[in-house]
């Protein structure tokens, strides 16, 4: 929350001491737009979508979830106008950047590549859940990290998420962090870009 996609690509950066970089991928790092924020008394602040407040036991604020699902959709879709492949393209995030991921991507874009979340979580009775529940396609597999030392989103809410998901169909791993607390560290965006070349091969030279 109150972050940038520039600020997202800066701190990556400093972790890594270099930019989040492939030879054959292109990352993109979108910032969401400004809106009240109910858990800062509705002061403004760039989020993915409201929250009544941070606790996976409350509902869902699903009407901002759903607009900014279709911002992001667009998003995908200039992608495809560019011509890559949607079994090309993965998405996720950090915090609610990786709860937004997973609302995207197994509500409405299952022919995704993947989906990572890291320190993030869903509601208990998340309308990702229901959607889920009525699925019967191959689902796009999600990598989720979470430090142990979340004060902010406790790790048992991104384990319970995790066994939510398997429960449903998803192929999930979950990459714990010891001590660590509402942050990324630099282990774990190595097992992301890792991840990421496996998700998304260079592609084979492709012969006539």
């Amino acid at each position: 929350t109150g972050d940038t996609g520039q600020g997202a690509r800066t701190w990556i950066k400093q972790i890594l001491n270099q930019d989040m970089a492939f030879q054959h991928v292109k990352v993109i790092y979108p910032t969401a737009p400004a809106r009240p924020y109910t858990p800062m008394k509705g002061a403004f602040s760039t989020v993915w979508f409201d929250r009544y407040k941070i606790s996976n036991d409350c509902p869902e604020h699903i009407e901002s979830i759903d607009s900014m699902c279709q911002r992001l959709t667009d998003l995908i879709n200039d992608e495809i106008k560019n011509g890559i492949a949607k079994n090309r393209i993965l998405i996720g995030g950090f915090s609610m950047g990786g709860g937004m991921a997973m609302h995207l991507a197994y509500r409405f874009h299952q022919d995704l590549a993947g989906v990572f979340a890291l320190s993030s979580f869903l509601n208990k009775d998340s309308s990702v859940y229901q959607a889920l529940k009525r699925n019967q396609s191959v689902l796009p597999e999600l990598f989720q990290c979470h430090g142990t030392a979340d004060e902010l989103v406790l790790y048992s809410w991104g384990e319970e998420t995790n066994k939510m998901l398997k429960s449903l169909g998803v192929s999930a791993s979950l990459h714990t962090f010891p001590n660590l607390n509402h942050e990324l560290s630099r282990t774990e965006i190595e097992k992301l870009k890792t991840w990421i070349v496996k998700k998304l091969p260079v592609e084979a030279a492709k012969t006539n």
